[in-house]
């Protein structure tokens, strides 16, 4: 449920009591509408109660469909029948500290629930993902990866990639897409709500259940801390007196470096610094792992590192560095790599090597709140803190910092707070997706972390050239690993890197969720030239060499 609208309409072009009984059929063929009630064709008007997600348009489009015009005259949001008790002595049954994904989620789920909720945010409303995250960031790896693919389909090199003057239209546009989704997907989804108060300020737990937002006292019910995270950096000699651009900074550029060194090969580093290479910046990356993209399977990250490489960035890993230095106008960056050291040198340097909870100066451990080592919020499996009445939820409790994970346990955090249902934190199945060219996705464990938790497995690899659809895209570039418990067949773990790893994925999480085996997926028609194929015939490769298969006997 996401609450309720009230409509008033005037319906114009009316000439019979028939024409009232269309008008009504009409309305009511809109899906969401829960009732409709049409004065006579004399009057004009017409009534209409729906679900707030139903818009004044389809209702307009539907009228019209059946050779009328209706006009909103008026939209009031109903509040949902309360299901929670009424706390004693609070402001607000729910209130969230922060004004993201996850306190949207919480505050939502709350509203539905019926209870009088709260969102405190100082800052800029919608959070890390849609502000300066996923969105941003996508919305420019999209036009770099247009600007490449283009380049080289003339058969003109990196030199059709757009000029450097491209770049400040590209961050104009990214720019808009932000404010228009935050407006659409924010502060508009709060008018379908009256229950849910926006409060701007900036919040401080004082004791138990009390909070301060600038000054002013409020008591709530339950709490729920969303504070999201921040950009974090390493203690590198030198590094806090260069200065440096962080992930949000990359994205707002003024205009492009011709040189670019890129501190952190993770998800974040090697999707940021394949954007800037296919805008024309040489780019060279250093990574302490021994691989980039650590987390992943080894097989994997070294396929994407020489895909990178082959676009002309440098990738050094296992890289220490010693010291950052500025001047001259350059950044100057001492590693020690394969037995010596080095000094890199380029215009610009940008540190991405992840980020840390935004927990501090809230008043958390007043509270009793406990944190962890690296800021995090410490809770159990409910989502609940040391302090029976707060909860959190989002990248404040740290790892994994995914925006789908926000938005799952803002919701979960709320339900676990108001009603008690005890509803488990349960990221066993969760898919992880890295948006280089190609993408990088995985669900699962890795065959070495199956392996250290006791897990009898075995692996299959299949390289994309034995995938038709990715032959038939002249896309090869990728594979395909699968691991599964020996025995059973129960898949326990899959890696794709390819084109569109992040669809693919997608079967293989279903797969892992309900734990079915590779039998399953075998056994389940896979259209032909799909690259979500692949699964199929990576579980065939267990038993078969899927070379010496036709494509109508797998």
């Amino acid at each position: 449920m996401s609450g309720r609208a009230h409509f008033t309409l005037r319906i114009e072009g009316m000439t019979c009591a028939g024409c009232a009984r269309h008008v009504t059929q009409a309305l009511k063929s809109v899906s969401g509408v829960e009732s409709v009630e049409v004065g006579d064709w004399q009057t004009g008007s017409a009534v209409v109660v729906a679900d707030a997600t139903v818009s004044d348009e389809a209702l307009a489009a539907a009228v019209a469909a059946a050779g009328y015009r209706a006009v909103t005259q008026a939209r009031q949001a109903l509040e949902p029948e309360r299901q929670v008790p009424a706390p004693e002595g609070a402001d607000f049954d729910l209130m969230t500290i922060g004004g993201g994904s996850a306190a949207f989620a919480a505050a939502i789920k709350a509203a539905e629930l019926g209870a009088r909720v709260a969102i405190v945010e100082a800052g800029m409303i919608g959070g890390t993902c849609v502000n300066i995250g996923c969105v941003p960031s996508k919305t420019l790896i999209k036009a770099a990866e247009i600007c490449y693919h283009a380049a080289y389909s003339t058969f003109e090199g990196l030199a059709a990639c757009p000029p450097p003057s491209d770049w400040q239209r590209v961050v104009r546009q990214k720019d808009a897409l932000v404010a228009a989704l935050r407006e659409e997907k924010y502060v508009h989804v709060l008018e379908a709500y009256p229950n849910i108060t926006l409060i701007r300020g900036r919040a401080e737990l004082t004791a138990g259940r009390s909070v301060s937002i600038d000054g002013r006292a409020y008591r709530a019910g339950k709490i729920v801390i969303t504070t999201g995270s921040r950009p974090w950096a390493p203690p590198i000699a030198g590094l806090a007196d260069a200065g440096y651009v962080d992930s949000t900074g990359a994205l707002s550029l003024p205009s492009l470096p011709e040189t670019l060194i890129v501190i952190g090969a993770g998800t974040i580093g090697i999707e940021l610094g394949q954007l800037f290479a296919r805008f024309g910046v040489r780019v060279t990356m250093v990574e302490a792992a021994p691989y980039v993209a650590a987390a992943e399977e080894p097989q994997l990250s070294d396929a994407l590192k020489r895909y990178l490489a082959g676009e002309r960035m440098t990738l050094l890993t296992g890289v220490n560095i010693e010291r950052v230095e500025r001047g001259g106008g350059e950044y100057r960056v001492q590693v020690a790599v394969d037995g010596g050291k080095q000094t890199l040198a380029a215009d610009q340097l940008l540190v991405a090597t992840g980020r840390r909870p935004n927990t501090s100066g809230f008043g958390l451990e007043r509270a009793g709140v406990t944190l962890g080592r690296k800021g995090e919020i410490i809770t159990d499996r409910h989502l609940k803190t040391a302090n029976p009445d707060i909860y959190a939820a989002g990248d404040c409790v740290g790892d994994p910092m995914f925006v789908y994970v926000a938005a799952y346990a803002g919701q979960l955090a709320a339900e676990n707070a108001l009603t008690g249902a005890g509803k488990l934190y349960d990221l066993s199945a969760l898919p992880r997706v890295t948006f280089t060219d190609p993408q990088l996705a995985s669900v699962g464990l890795t065959e070495r972390d199956a392996r250290a938790q006791g897990l009898d497995v075995e692996a299959a690899t299949l390289p994309l050239e034995y995938v038709p659809r990715a032959q038939a895209s002249r896309n090869t570039r990728g594979l395909i690993k699968l691991i599964r418990e020996r025995g059973s067949g129960r898949l326990v773990g899959a890696h794709v890197l390819a084109a569109e790893a992040g669809e693919i994925i997608q079967e293989a999480t279903l797969a892992i969720r309900f734990k079915l085996t590779t039998r399953d997926l075998i056994e389940t028609f896979h259209p032909y030239l799909t690259m979500v194929e692949g699964l199929k015939l990576a579980s065939l490769t267990f038993a078969k060499d899927v070379r010496q298969l036709s494509c109508c006997t797998t």
